[in-house]
């Protein structure tokens, strides 16, 4: 299955400007653009995706919407006209930002059609969003996409969200996101197949989330006034929240695990943990190669800091190496729900165990309580035990983007 992890694999972060905007760039080892950044462009046939404002708070003259990503080549936006054109530096404008909106209908439905490839679709609500065409490492064209955390952004002041998605010959895979901040209802409808959804609010949650966040401790300044309720991640990388925030369940599950054994099951089997010597090392079934290529599974973990949890990256990072990857999730997961020490096996499957403790994420805790269906990407390793708003089909038929009342 194609999680969140792996969904974007062809936006791969790359460095941040100087304003702190995020730069996604190719993936590692992707081949180089096909086409000059003033190619061609490229029809945009594929599959329908229609764009409904039902957000009750602005009209559809004050949305704009914006699909941008990477075709496995370069990176790409869809024009208006439903084209595929490569990002080109040459699209900035005299303010020295391009201009890839995308304008609603006048009433209705909004229809485009989706081509094959990675990307996001962001929602811009009052105001139009500054997307900037940079060079990137390799001296490729790339896209600066909004950083609304960083309060530098030139798109800060912008009400905005995105949800992601991967279409591609094998079907379609689309999420909602909290990963980085929550600040639009959005919901997604996926037809083929079958029909699902994802995303929706309960009625009035959008501003249940803000206040849960903020009634938090610790949290509370992740709200930034009624715009968006930014991840801890980027509010530890800001001064906003706790560095060591989940110092002391760190010290406790290590504590524990020095004295019991630990399991963790992952497709590839059972993985059997101790702490010793600092480390949380783990054995797996015979004949699985572990870190180094060891044959006997064998993967360890430091013991991470705050960062690395919410972040679900350093010491947690899940490389797609069907060992210390997938064990990686889990333990990431278990320490935002915080259920890694309560429970000596995991995954934790059972919902009512997740968020009990006192130092737990309780942004993701909210993004949960919020959903109609549960489900939310309120941390990376969200799609553990499968409660991430994530859903996806092999013969999908049309996609629909909904902006939801506020």
């Amino acid at each position: 299955m194609i999680t969140r992890r792996s969904l974007l694999g062809t936006l791969a972060a790359g460095a941040a400007t100087a304003s702190g905007i995020a730069l996604a760039g190719r993936a590692a080892g992707a081949p180089a653009p096909a086409a000059a950044p003033h190619g061609p462009a490229r029809s945009a046939a594929g599959l329908p995706l229609n764009l409904v404002n039902n957000s009750g708070a602005y009209a559809n003259s004050s949305v704009w919407i914006y699909v941008v990503g990477n075709d496995g080549t370069q990176q790409v936006r869809v024009t208006p006209d439903g084209e595929l054109r490569p990002v080109a530096l040459a699209d900035n404008g005299p303010d020295g930002f391009t201009d890839y909106a995308i304008p609603l209908a006048a009433s209705g439905t909004t229809t485009l059609r989706l081509p094959q490839m990675s990307g996001r679709i962001y929602t811009a609500l009052g105001g139009k969003l500054k997307f900037k065409a940079v060079e990137d490492g390799n001296g490729k064209a790339a896209l600066a996409y909004p950083a609304g955390w960083v309060a530098g952004d030139p798109n800060y002041d912008v009400l905005h969200d995105c949800a992601e998605f991967t279409y591609n010959s094998g079907g379609m895979y689309c999420n909602t996101t909290m990963v980085d901040m929550f600040s639009v209802p959005l919901a997604i409808k996926l037809s083929g197949a079958r029909e699902q959804t994802t995303g929706t609010l309960k009625d009035g949650a959008r501003a249940r989330i803000f206040s849960d966040v903020k009634a938090a401790e610790g949290f509370d300044r992740l709200v930034i006034g009624d715009r968006r309720v930014i991840a801890p991640g980027h509010g530890l990388d800001s001064g906003l929240f706790a560095q060591h925030y989940f110092a002391t369940a760190l010290d406790e599950a290590w504590s524990a695990y020095a004295a019991k054994d630990l399991t963790v099951t992952t497709n590839a089997g059972t993985f059997t943990g101790r702490v010793r010597d600092g480390k949380l090392t783990f054995t797996g079934p015979q004949g699985l190669k572990g870190q180094g290529g060891a044959p006997t599974g064998t993967v360890s973990f430091d013991k991470p800091s705050t960062r690395d949890v919410l972040f679900c990256d350093g010491t947690l990072a899940a490389p797609n190496d069907g060992t210390l990857g997938p064990v990686a999730a889990i333990l990431g997961a278990a320490l935002n729900r915080s259920t890694l020490t309560s429970h000596a096996t995991q995954p934790t499957t059972d919902p009512a165990a997740f968020y009990r403790q006192r130092l737990t994420n309780h942004y993701a805790r909210a993004m949960h309580a919020a959903t109609k269906d549960g489900k939310a990407y309120g941390f990376a390793f969200d799609d553990v035990a499968g409660f991430a708003s994530y859903i996806e089909d092999g013969t999908p038929t049309e996609l629909t983007l909904t902006l939801t009342p506020f």
